[in-house]
């Protein structure tokens, strides 16, 4: 045992009065103390309560529970980090990095054989020009570690260093279709072949244990370690799943200008989860990234690659309707109408909203301009309720109640969810999604600066006048392309893809453990759904159905991360 295991084990035996929390918390059921019973109540005499009673809640008993005790669930939506790229070895992690054999990692070639080394890292691990961290020149478009074995390896620089945090590495290809080829039916061992980045899916930083805070968040809290993206690909796909656990759909695609957006797959099957390379694609992963033709559309209408929002803020306005995205353009989606998880609040007249980062300020800078705005902190695609026509113009007072500024920075003064925080005032659900270069995402934001902004924000929450009541779930949208070896359960058509880290932090968080219980992104949902007793969307039902029609149980809800006191 180690000795951070060891302090691990003792912040759980001083925070958490369950006893033998190290073997519980992998159930199935959420621990109580026995009714009435307190700390002080231990030893009672015959006109106080007895000792306390460890138990299991009924199923009734919990949703009871989680409606009187859970005022406000806060989901704060980072991007593109796998498990294993930053809690590859934390401590009580159900599959470590460290304890894997060869033959649970080693990558196959495109035709399925054995790779021999890893190709190089095709364009660099950076791409933005020469950065300098600490005195370091990390120059762009360089390798900068070479002949690497057919392993796992630690992120290093051109000095041997660990590669700092505070590095902007380029960014890797997180698409629908390669997703699904990278992770080969569950063995996770095509990822260097179907990258564009090579050998650096592989790589992960070793020294998040001392540098990054969201292990400390982890080790006070909870940290999931089978926690998966909802949905095959990237962040557009992700957070339209996050909202709804639904894909959206583009109806007559083959007869519309969107055509040229079709994928072209290996068969005549719309279905059929591998893109086909073009003629012109290199054989072998050592020879040259593969290349595809567009495939931001299933060939039956679904939408599983960015495309913009229908309305602006996107990517070209219209001149003649300044509200709404240029028409005749094969990238825009169409509005979009199915219902999400915010619709399902509004039923119940709960109150909730997304913040998006930088929003206000984007819309602000380009009042008169009908070009591409060139704020690189705010992604057009990151903000899923403005492809929808509940939210849609058409709507202006449910748009300004629904879809509000994020603010800027991570002071309140400037950042508006921070300051809604602090003065408790945040909807019963509230979505938080930091401006681009706060969120980790490779490519135009380093891992540190993401790091030290969620954890302010996480600071201010814990101040709120809410956080008696609140439980806030930390994430990332999808792995970014970012390697992980565990297999995703087989869910239904559209996800559940690779790992990614969550984190639970409430008051009521079964503090200090590693819950190994299996979720993916729409687990939010299914929290929300049950703590405001509301009805099942129709894409967890999906959901649900494929997995028990396979055997297994459906993912589960998050309150396993949770206990309560009754």
């Amino acid at each position: 045992m180690t000795d951070e295991t060891e302090d691990q084990n003792a912040s759980i035996n001083a925070s958490d009065t369950l006893p033998d929390s190290s073997r519980r918390r992998f159930l199935g059921g959420v621990a109580v103390l026995g009714a009435g019973a307190t700390l002080s109540a231990c030893g009672g005499t015959a006109d106080k309560p007895g000792p306390v009673v460890d138990r299991e809640l009924t199923p009734a008993e919990l949703d009871k529970a989680l409606h009187d005790n859970v005022k406000t669930v806060v989901v704060i939506y980072g991007e593109n980090r796998s498990f294993n790229n930053l809690f590859a070895d934390f401590p009580g992690v159900e599959s470590p990095l460290s304890a894997l054999k060869p033959a649970d990692y080693q990558q196959h070639d495109r035709d399925g054989s054995l790779l021999d080394t890893l190709p190089e890292v095709w364009g660099g691990v950076t791409q933005l020009g020469p950065q300098t961290i600490d005195g370091v020149i990390y120059p762009s478009a360089t390798q900068y570690q070479q002949h690497l074995p057919n392993a796992p390896f630690a992120l290093k620089g051109p000095d041997g260093e660990d590669l700092p945090l505070a590095l902007i590495t380029r960014d890797l290809w997180h698409v629908f279709y390669q997703n699904q080829m990278q992770i080969n039916g569950g063995k996770n061992d095509r990822f260097v072949a179907w990258a564009d980045s090579g050998a650096l899916t592989f790589g992960h930083y070793s020294q998040t244990r001392y540098s990054l805070r969201l292990w400390d968040v982890a080790k006070e809290f909870v940290l999931c370690d089978n926690f998966f993206q909802g949905a095959f690909g990237g962040s557009y796909l992700n957070h339209q799943y996050l909202i709804s656990a639904q894909v959206p759909f583009y109806p007559d695609a083959a007869n519309s200008v969107a055509k040229s957006q079709i994928a072209t797959l290996q068969s005549d099957d719309p279905t059929d989860t591998r893109l086909k390379p073009l003629d012109k694609s290199p054989a072998s992963a050592m020879t040259g990234p593969p290349q595809f033709g567009p495939s931001a559309l299933t060939p039956d209408g679904y939408a599983v690659n960015t495309m913009a929002p229908p309305y602006w803020p996107t990517w070209i306005r219209d001149p003649e309707r300044p509200d709404y995205a240029k028409p005749d353009l094969p990238s825009v989606l169409v509005p979009q109408s199915h219902e999400h998880i915010g619709d399902k609040l509004s039923k119940k007249n709960v109150d909730w909203a997304w913040y998006g980062g930088a929003w206000q300020a984007t819309i602000d800078e380009h009042k008169d301009s009908a070009a591409i705005p060139k704020i690189p902190s705010f992604q057009y695609h990151h903000q899923p309720f403005n492809y929808f026509k509940q939210q849609g113009p058409e709507n202006p007072v449910e748009r300004k109640k629904r879809l509000r500024d994020g603010g800027l920075g991570d002071d309140p003064s400037t950042n508006h969810f921070m300051a809604d925080a602090q003065a408790g005032t945040l909807p019963a659900v509230s979505f938080y999604k930091p401006q681009g270069n706060l969120n980790m995402h490779a490519g135009y934001a380093d891992v540190a600066s993401g790091d030290r902004h969620i954890t302010r924000t996480l600071k201010m929450l814990q101040e709120s006048p809410q956080w008696k009541n609140m439980v806030v779930i930390i994430t990332v949208d999808e792995n970014g392309g970012w390697w992980d070896h565990v297999a995703p359960p087989k869910g239904d058509r559209w996800g559940p893809g690779t790992r990614i880290p969550a984190l639970v932090v409430s008051p009521f968080a079964r503090k200090g453990t590693v819950d190994h219980t299996v979720y993916d992104t729409a687990s939010i949902l299914r929290l929300i759904t049950r703590v405001f007793q509301l009805e099942k969307l129709d894409g967890i039902k999906l959901r649900d159905e494929s997995m028990v029609a396979r055997g297994q149980k459906p993912m589960g809800d998050l309150s396993n991360a949770l206990h309560f006191k009754v």
